[in-house]
């Protein structure tokens, strides 16, 4: 049974963010479109990579991981004078919509509720993949800028369909993977209103979250 305060959050938020046209498969097929695009298009511009280049995909991806859990347990659960659209509507709209004792998505339109705006992405991309990339291409070499820009990318689609799969049904094929299953338990945790602001801040792999302290299995 969804609680009420759910159902109504909910409801709320389907009349004033998600418009008769949208249609929540083609923003998740809009998503990994683009995302494999602008990967597909870096890897192709590699040529003759080195070993020490390589080293540039587990540094990126180490630093993804970082910039998740700092966004997510900095501006995304505390208001900011510049970003408070942000702590809105992930603080207090997402964070309503699912809770602990209601995670799974009932509509396909609640797609809306999890996946980034498509604009976003362009945004992701021009604002930061690619000055980053361009320092990177003069700085170091075109290699390193375009593995840099190849898993960045893969990295914020892998943060999408992860978040995605957390938010389906348990019992679907997908659900019952067992890295999602193992890691829908360490986010839904996370939606726990009492635990939300201290505790499980990566949605991907809590590898900050053990750094830091902040990681939570719910065995106290």
């Amino acid at each position: 049974m969804i609680p009420e305060s759910v159902q109504q959050a909910r409801a709320a938020f389907r009349e004033r963010r998600i418009s008769r046209r949208y249609s929540g498969p083609l923003h998740l097929a809009t998503t990994i479109s683009l995302s494999m695009l602008v990967a597909i298009s870096s890897a192709m511009m590699l040529d003759n990579v080195s070993l020490l280049e390589w080293l540039t995909v587990p540094l990126t991806f180490l630093y993804a991981n970082l910039s998740e859990y700092l966004g997510h347990r900095g501006p995304m659960h505390h208001k900011t004078r510049f970003l408070t659209g942000v702590f809105e509507r992930h603080s207090i709209e997402h964070h309503s919509f699912f809770t602990d004792e209601a995670p799974n998505f009932d509509l396909t339109q609640d797609y809306k509720a999890v996946l980034f705006p498509s604009i976003l992405l362009v945004f992701f991309i021009g604002c930061f993949a690619v000055p980053v990339g361009a320092l990177l291409y003069y700085l170091m070499s075109p290699n390193v800028c375009f593995l840099f820009v190849m898993t960045a990318i893969l990295y914020f689609l892998n943060y999408e369909l992860l978040h995605f799969a957390y938010h389906t049904d348990p019992q679907s094929w997908l659900g019952r993977l067992p890295l999602i299953s193992e890691l829908r338990r360490h986010h839904i945790l996370h939606h726990n209103k009492r635990l939300m602001t201290r505790c499980n801040f990566n949605i991907t792999y809590p590898i900050c979250d053990r750094l830091f302290g902040t990681y939570y299995w719910g065995n106290d």
